[in-house]
């Protein structure tokens, strides 16, 4: 495993895992003199380029020679031109392709002991004894091999006069360091792939497409997605989509699932539902093992329910397009620990894989991943389908869990009222959002008033945060529309369908804080419509009122009730988490404008682009979206900057654009990075100095950042923590009912945030984040990014003299415990 930190060994489902080295510094040219190959094999998958390219800027970084290996196996077997020279030129501009630029195909020659001795041999002549392998289990299976054959191809070249002594030498051991690439995400080691964040956007783009069209025609789609030994895509597809029944190898259904089924989707008829969404994995199989395909549960809807079925097979239509935000910053920090796992390798390290372990990149055995991939399978085939879900690890099981838990959710007809609306023993759940509008806040709605229901619970919908709350009269208001808008009301069963892939809040929602409006008038407000607890979703100003509303308990017994916080701003700039909602599909947002911003300079010679991105003092969205971007440089507030090193970044671009022939350049600017140093000063200035050299543009994003259709990270995690919130919020309302049936809940963990932090989604009493606020720049004093992405975003648009140092960071997974988001 490396000697750098056998200390930081620990057991994840029984595979050992070691921490990289994001916590360390590194010196640059420290590695000056050692070569290194990268290649990609196999089936492709978005975001593969980024992690080339970080390969090459780190390994340029650390002083190695690095190459490209073209065409995978094959071309390390053909070599000549297949094994040229990388540089950091070379690998600009392919980050936010999809596919694989330096590409990938499968070899007959390899599997044979011939053709691995050519790949030995071509190696050797490139002094290459470091190889990085971005594949699936059988690229890295092949791989291994190579390694623990080694010796025996270096003694029959030597044997046959085909290498000198010297390079028989110098060339002793090799060592391997793999990288999952896989649109699947079936390797067994990991949270996610690279790719499968990618591979999710297709599907549900293509899902939220069929959905309009089903609607219209009152239809019924069948969709099979890729998938042929894993369900994951379909299961997180299903989970993002509301779609009514999925289908996986891992969790067959039940005998008479066909009658089950065709019950399920009529009574979603019955309901009002005018379109029927089922997702099928390529691989799905019924509980004896055998297939069940698309066409045959389009057969059976048919047949026995009489709706209009059709079949959609998106194919390899989720393996294109250009890779998210999240798979090219993995694609970076994977490239990046796996370069320096190949400088930490002593010849007899074994073959490791880089891995994504929940907030971390770690270190784990490759061929104990492999094996345990392919026990999945072997249970799978024993029909022991319950050890093969447990195989696949925690993030698996929970999102099953997950989908479970929702598909058997109904309204109890005994406890309905003809509109669809539960009856209930008079207990009232609110729910509102507050602040600025974020993706994800509508699914958290939805999952909240779902779950409530079917627990008896009348669900109040605040519309428009304080403003609905307090002028309940609506009488005063000219327009008929908005007058006819109830602002706080019961929401029915049917009334959030459709919620989850719909962006902004359906709710309403304002920037505002409670003491604004006066506590007095809020308190008010909360006992006459008799609320038992309230779920707040919203940003920075959401967190602030029920912090404001807790300390006034005291005064106001309509504040001692549970209150539980989940934080939704693309800032992600809330206490008390890691990842708010809405930030993820922020950063694709920003990412796919700067896409476009620098294709609008293609046949433009020399432009540099200054772009401003929202954040308020908060620097976590333009620092992300410069290292999912490309970008050269990301000023934010938590990093000062000064003339001194504006100057420096102008001198940068300069050599950047004239000695290596990059044509563009990208300098994001958060919006209160500060207040001297303006988006515009900036423009100016690097016009200035830029001229001879370089055009400028500036570009300012503004409010498309919170727009856009939410991405599956932010419905997911939007219906998980709701999930998780109604159980948290009625167990302290059941626990804090009286004698008389009100509810008198004063404790410090009846009024709370639900978090991300690390790996849990964690409960923490707002009282406590108080301590570790900035409530004048409305910033967490802490931050857990600041320290990982900065220094790796500079050694990827190679500044000299950087110390790369980080903590761990947390970006778009799901979570690797039993409260996994």
């Amino acid at each position: 495993m490396g000697e750098h930190s056998r200390e930081h060994l620990s057991r994840k489902d029984s595979i050992w895992i070691q921490t990289g080295r994001e916590g360390q510094e590194l010196d640059a040219g420290s590695a000056t003199g050692k070569s290194l190959g990268v290649f990609t094999s196999g089936g492709d998958s978005q975001g593969m380029n980024s992690a080339a390219r970080a390969v090459v800027r780190m390994g340029s970084f650390l002083g190695c020679k690095v190459y490209y290996i073209k065409e995978g196996y094959q071309g390390m077997v053909d070599g000549g031109d297949h094994i040229i020279e990388a540089s950091w030129a070379s690998s600009s501009g392919i980050m936010q392709k999809g596919g694989t630029v330096i590409g990938s195909a499968r070899c007959a020659d390899f599997r044979q002991r011939e053709g691995r001795l050519k790949a030995a041999k071509n190696l050797i002549d490139k002094n290459i004894t470091n190889l990085v392998v971005i594949g699936g289990d059988g690229s890295l299976t092949g791989a291994n091999l190579f390694r623990q054959e080694w010796n025996s191809l270096l003694d029959e070249l030597k044997a046959t006069d085909r290498i000198t002594d010297e390079q028989r030498k110098s060339c002793s051991s090799i060592n391997i360091v793999g990288m999952v690439g896989s649109i699947d995400n079936d390797f067994c080691g990991t949270d996610m792939t690279i790719g499968t964040d990618s591979a999710l956007h297709r599907i549900i783009e293509s899902v939220d497409s069929i959905s309009t069209t089903a609607s219209s025609h009152q239809r019924a789609f069948v969709l099979e997605v890729m998938g042929r030994h894993c369900g994951y895509l379909a299961l997180v597809a299903a989970l993002a989509t509301e779609a009514d029944w999925v289908l996986i190898p891992e969790c067959p259904p039940d005998k008479g699932w066909e009658k089950t089924l065709c019950e399920k989707l009529s009574a979603e008829r019955e309901m009002g539902l005018r379109l029927n969404i089922v997702i099928i994995a390529e691989g799905a199989i019924d509980i004896e093992g055998n297939p069940i395909t698309a066409n045959m549960v389009k057969d059976l809807i048919t047949n026995e329910l009489k709706y209009d079925t059709r079949v959609t097979v998106l194919g390899h239509v989720q393996r294109g397009g250009k890779p998210t935000a999240f798979d090219r910053i993995l694609g970076a920090r994977m490239g990046a620990e796996a370069v320096l796992a190949l400088m930490d390798a002593k010849p007899d390290t074994p073959a490791c894989v880089v891995s994504l372990d929940g907030n971390q990149t770690v270190r784990v055995p490759l061929m104990e991943c492999v094996e345990r991939t392919k026990s999945v399978q072997e249970a799978m085939n024993k029909k022991n389908f319950q050890e093969a879900v447990r195989l696949r690890g925690k993030s698996f099981q929970n999102n099953l869990a997950t989908y479970l838990r929702l598909s058997k959710l109904r309204p109890p007809k005994v406890m309905c009222d003809p509109t669809g609306q539960v009856c209930s023993s008079g207990k009232k759940l609110a729910v509102m959002n507050i602040g600025a509008p974020a993706c994800g806040a509508n699914a958290a709605v939805r999952s909240f008033v779902r779950f409530a229901l079917t627990k008896g619970y009348t669900v109040l919908g605040i519309h428009d945060s304080f403003d609905g709350l307090l002028y309940g009269d609506m009488t005063q208001i000219v327009d008929p529309i908005l007058r006819a808008v109830e602002p706080v009301k019961p929401i029915g069963w049917t009334d959030v369908h459709g919620w989850t892939c719909q962006g902004g809040s359906l709710l309403g929602t304002k920037k505002c804080t409670a003491a604004r409006y006066g506590l007095d008038k809020v308190a008010e407000k909360l006992k006459e419509h008799d609320i038992s607890g309230l779920l707040i979703i919203g940003g920075f100003e959401a967190y602030h009122s029920a912090l404001q509303m807790t300390e006034a308990r005291s005064k106001y017994d309509a504040f001692c009730i549970p209150m539980v916080v989940i934080p939704c701003t693309i800032s992600n700039n809330v206490p008390g988490t890691d990842f708010s909602l809405g930030a993820d599909t922020a950063l694709n947002e920003i990412a796919d404008i700067c896409d476009r911003i620098k294709q609008s300079a293609t046949g433009t010679k020399r432009r540099v682009f200054i772009v401003e991105v929202m954040g308020g003092y908060c620097g976590y969205l333009a620092t992300m979206a410069g290292l999912a971007g490309g970008a050269d440089a990301a000023y934010i507030y938590e990093d000062p900057f000064n003339i001194t090193n504006l100057r420096d970044d102008v001198i940068h671009l300069k050599n950047k654009i004239i000695q290596l022939g990059v044509q563009r350049g990208l300098i994001l600017r958060n919006e209160n990075a500060n207040a001297n140093y303006t988006t515009d000063f900036i423009h100016q200035m690097f016009s200035e100095e830029g001229k001879g050299s370089f055009t400028c543009r500036k570009n300012v994003l503004g409010h498309m950042q919170q727009g856009g259709v939410p991405s599956p990270f932010d419905r997911n995690y939007g219906t998980k923590m709701a999930s998780k919130a109604v159980d948290y919020m009625i167990t302290k309302v059941e626990e804090n009912t009286t004698e008389d049936g009100k509810i008198k809940s004063c404790t410090k963990d009846s009024a709370v945030l639900l978090g991300m932090c690390r790996r849990q989604l964690l409960f923490t009493p707002l009282e406590e984040l108080r301590e570790i606020t900035d409530f004048e720049k409305r910033l967490p004093k802490q931050q857990w990014w600041l320290s990982l992405v900065r220094p790796l975003l500079r050694i990827m648009t190679k500044h000299s003299n950087e110390t790369y140092r980080a903590d761990a960071i947390l970006t778009n997974v799901d979570l690797e415990d039993d409260d996994n988001a």
